[in-house]
């Protein structure tokens, strides 16, 4: 009798440790999401600690402390965090602070707004992490596995509303969920891991719906399987998003966006972007009402007046760095952002305008390298920042390329200079995987604009010089008399390197000349094909844009022509789905790097093939829950028969017939003859079943009598073979 209580304890041991891998699933997915956000801001050892000692205190107080005092120790934790992220916080933001603030912050929260755009986000995600961790520990050593889960699936919850959750967190937190309710089930009502087909064929069917349909919340922004909708570069710019993703392959849109007038040609800036992700950008901070002139530039600059005229529905206030005033209906919906640029909080209709003023910065090369590196605290702590992931060669490669230079403005030419001597540009290259610049400075050997900008800035920000990337357009097409014409593909990336006394200014390491063939060949195009929207007046050519590079400063001397920039998209659709805002949206070119048609079928995707690996798996597992493999095995197994001698062939030709009136009516019972099982199937006097007989007594002599004859063998064989055909409806119908 004690070998039953010793039995008992070794399955509820399994239920537990099975409960316990759901739980650890569950953590991992939300406590990754929240780690990355470490490692891009820093913290990443500090949250690993926290996370780990969380855990210990649970396992620790799990046996001694009831639930009260643990949910005390849990609000106990929360408050100390929040303490935390407030006194991390800079003064000028505390002091923002107000109740209806907090309560519109957490609303965003909850609501799209990513993490990463918290000014301290990784003070905020080591002090939120602890609570969830502890109490979802506790309750779990406790064995309260639902409560625990609840726990837990609140953190996920977060995380997944606030958009920094992609496909593969989400699925791995909700089948680690699963599988610790399952095993409370298993553990509570019994069954035990006997029922592991049922949970790994559940698990299977939701990864595969998943993945499919694309259903999970937070999946947007990496789905296991291609999604259709996502967004482009210039759809980035446009729709005046605060975060920017890298994609791959590239076309060019030729659509006119808007018209500017002005006495000069200048990149009419929309956005810029401080914090670096590792595959992307996002803008901190929030922005603030613009309620009159804004301050300008230190040091020297010009004024430059521009009146910018929607020619399609227009989400952007495009305007030359940095603008200081708005003039125009527009003016009360305005909001600046606290990266100093503006934005509008409506949108432009065709034929609306507005007139901003700018304050250009106007620096000599001589000023920029004696311009020194006293940066103001607010630029050092936000524009020098790079993921803790970065690799060693990209420092390497910058301490390379720019080390020697004495000064930050020679430096920034250096990288410039070098990224575009040694990297060509090109629209169809392949989303690379990991850090972008990593991938861009060793792995590719060309790229476009966001490539080019985003690289620059982690190899200034690693040699200590300030930077940040920025969006917008180029000047466009001069109409010869101030007019500007902007088309979608004059949407570009570049960099701005900050420098005391003189404030920001414009770096552009995508090389011009090969962007400036790239966009003719695209707008002769789209007029040879008579699409609208494309003819806008007679151009004069394309003003000349001010070289920040190796020539003279934002305007101050020589000129270099101006440089279209890209529209990206991973739509594949192939432009066949217009996208919301009524834009003609670019579409992944076909070539050799992206995927595109050759003489081999395109392979599926890794990711694809591990949703299809996973689904096979699901199907298994549910074939042997409801015995489906083992009937499709043995129907497999009485189509065909290899010969041997008459007496083996007889005693086979029996066994395929014992399998096929299984299937058809039911399993000989133990004790019952041959003969009796035969007689007592429901076949009548019909022709199968005399011939059912037949192969009976064949089969007695083989097996008890004296043998059968090679003829009687063939008489067994033929007679299973036409038996097996008539209850194969396949082979029915090929006969």
């Amino acid at each position: 009798m004690s070998s039953i209580p010793g039995g008992r304890s070794r399955r509820v041991d399994g239920e537990r440790g099975l409960a316990f891998v759901g739980l650890t699933a569950l953590t991992g997915a939300y406590a990754s999401v929240l780690w990355r956000v470490t490692d891009v801001v820093g913290g990443s050892p500090e949250f690993a600690a926290v996370v780990v000692a969380s855990i210990a205190l649970a396992a620790l107080v799990g046996r001694y402390v009831g639930v009260r005092v643990a949910l005390g120790v849990t609000s106990g934790l929360l408050f100390l965090g929040l303490l935390t992220y407030l006194f991390a916080l800079p003064q000028s933001q505390v002091a923002l602070l107000t109740p209806e603030r907090v309560v519109n912050d957490t609303l965003a929260l909850l609501t799209g707004l990513s993490i990463l755009r918290l000014v301290g986000a990784g003070v905020w995600a080591i002090a939120v992490v602890p609570g969830p961790v502890f109490l979802s520990w506790y309750l779990a050593v406790r064995r309260r596995y639902v409560s625990a889960v609840v726990a837990g699936s609140l953190a996920l919850a977060l995380v997944v509303l606030t958009g920094d959750a992609d496909a593969v967190a989400t699925v791995v937190g909700v089948l680690g969920a699963t599988t610790t309710v399952a095993a409370s089930t298993f553990e509570r009502h019994g069954g035990g891991l006997a029922q592991a087909d049922v949970l790994t064929a559940l698990l299977a069917a939701m990864i595969v719906v998943s993945a499919t349909f694309s259903v999970v919340p937070g999946a947007a922004g990496s789905p296991l399987l291609p999604d259709r909708g996502a967004p482009t570069v210039e759809a980035s710019i446009v729709e005046s998003r605060d975060n920017v993703d890298i994609v791959g392959s590239i076309r060019l849109s030729p659509d006119v966006r808007f018209t500017v007038e002005s006495p000069r040609s200048e990149y009419w800036q929309t956005a810029a972007y401080d914090r670096y992700t590792g595959d992307g950008w996002v803008r901190t901070g929030n922005t603030r009402p613009y309620d009159g002139r804004l301050s300008g530039p230190p040091g020297s600059t010009r004024e430059l007046e521009q009146t910018v005229t929607a020619e399609a529905p227009l989400s952007i206030l495009p305007a030359a760095w940095k603008p200081v005033d708005v003039g125009g209906a527009v003016a009360s919906e305005t909001v600046v952002t606290p990266q100093g640029g503006i934005r509008p909080e409506t949108t432009l209709q065709a034929g609306e305008n507005y007139t901003v003023t700018s304050r250009v910065p106007n620096s000599t090369s001589e000023r920029l390298r004696a311009a020194g590196t006293d940066y103001p605290d607010r630029v050092s702590s936000s524009y020098l920042q790079l993921p803790e992931s970065t690799t060693d060669r990209v420092r390497e490669r910058a301490e390379t390329v720019a080390g020697e230079e004495e000064t930050p403005y020679d430096k920034a030419v250096a990288i410039e200079s070098y990224l575009e001597e040694n990297k060509e540009y090109s629209l169809s290259v392949p989303r690379p995987t990991g850090d972008v610049a990593d991938a861009f400075l060793f792995e590719m050997d060309a790229g476009y604009c966001t490539y080019y900008a985003t690289t620059m800035v982690v190899m200034l920000r690693s040699q200590g010089v300030p930077a940040r990337f920025v969006t917008g357009y180029t000047s466009g097409e001069d109409l010869g008399n101030g007019t500007h014409v902007v088309r979608g593909l004059h949407s570009h990336a570049w960099v701005e390197v900050y420098f005391p006394d003189t404030g920001w200014v414009r770096f552009d390491p995508t090389p011009s000349g090969p962007r400036q063939t790239a966009e003719d060949a695209r707008i002769a195009e789209a007029q040879q094909s008579g699409l609208d929207n494309i003819d806008y007046g007679e151009p004069n050519g394309t003003t000349p844009i001010p070289s920040n590079g190796t020539d003279t400063p934002n305007g101050t001397g020589a000129e270099s022509p101006s440089t279209p920039g890209e529209v990206t998209t991973t739509d594949p659709t192939n432009g066949t789905q217009p996208p919301a805002d009524g834009f003609a949206e670019a579409v992944p070119t076909a070539g050799p790097s992206d995927g595109g048609a050759g003489p081999f079928p395109t392979m599926p995707t890794r990711r694809t093939l591990v949703v299809a690996l996973i689904g096979l798996v699901g199907v298994a597992a549910g074939a042997r829950r409801t015995t489906m493999a083992e009937r499709a095995i043995g129907l497999l197994s009485v189509q065909f028969q290899r010969r041997r001698d008459p007496d083996s062939d007889v005693r086979r030709a029996y066994d395929r017939l014992g399998t096929l009136l299984e299937r058809e009516h039911r399993a000989r019972r133990p004790g019952e003859t041959p003969r009796a099982y035969v007689e007592s199937l429901p076949t009548g006097e019909s022709r199968s079943a005399a011939e059912a007989r037949r192969v009976v007594e064949l089969y007695e002599r083989a097996q008890y009598g004296d043998g059968v004859t090679e003829r009687e063998a063939d008489e067994a064989v033929s007679t299973v073979d036409r038996l097996v055909r008539a209850s194969t409806p396949i082979l029915r119908w090929l006969r």
